[in-house]
């Protein structure tokens, strides 16, 4: 059970994730979350970097699709100005969206991968649905009610993990 929480990759950030990076592991589209993965989980809109990531994915042919679990609003404002696919009100870890992102993107699983800043919903969900996932250290240290909560779990299950040597890096 434990193993559904073990991210294939982590980094530190988002733009660390090229276009080469991706097409080497047969990549053709995203899965990422929004929220402190993308941008601070309170900054409404997308900075001059994260539109650049973007920009750069769509020029190599890399689709990608915003899976939140925020709510419309939320998730429109981000997403509508980029003209980036977009689900919201994920309900992640659930594999409904994962599995609708598919049918937005027309790629198959193997060809996609999982992106986010939290174990319980993005890693989990992902694996459980059988994509690849990477981790990414969240954007903000803050963070709303429920994902304070997650935290607090995934400092469990990642300290596990280091004892159990399957991971080498650090929060």
């Amino acid at each position: 059970m434990l193993k559904h929480f073990l991210p294939d990759q982590h980094v530190k950030s988002i733009l660390e994730i090229t276009p080469d990076f991706l097409k080497a592991k047969g990549v053709k589209g995203i899965i990422t979350d929004l929220d402190n993965t993308l941008v601070e989980w309170d900054r409404p809109y997308a900075t001059p970097t994260i539109i650049k990531w973007f920009e750069e994915m769509k020029k190599n042919n890399i689709k990608v699709t915003i899976v939140s679990n925020n709510n419309e609003s939320r998730v429109k404002a981000f997403s509508e100005p980029l003209n980036i696919p977009f689900l919201f009100q994920a309900r992640k870890p659930m594999r409904r969206a994962f599995k609708r992102a598919l049918l937005v993107m027309n790629i198959k699983k193997e060809e996609a991968v999982v992106i986010g800043d939290q174990l319980l919903t993005d890693v989990l969900g992902g694996n459980r649905s059988g994509f690849q996932t990477i981790l990414v250290v969240p954007v903000a240290q803050t963070d709303g009610f429920i994902t304070k909560f997650n935290r607090k779990v995934e400092r469990q299950i990642l300290n596990w993990f280091r004892k159990k040597g399957l991971i080498q890096w650090e929060d």
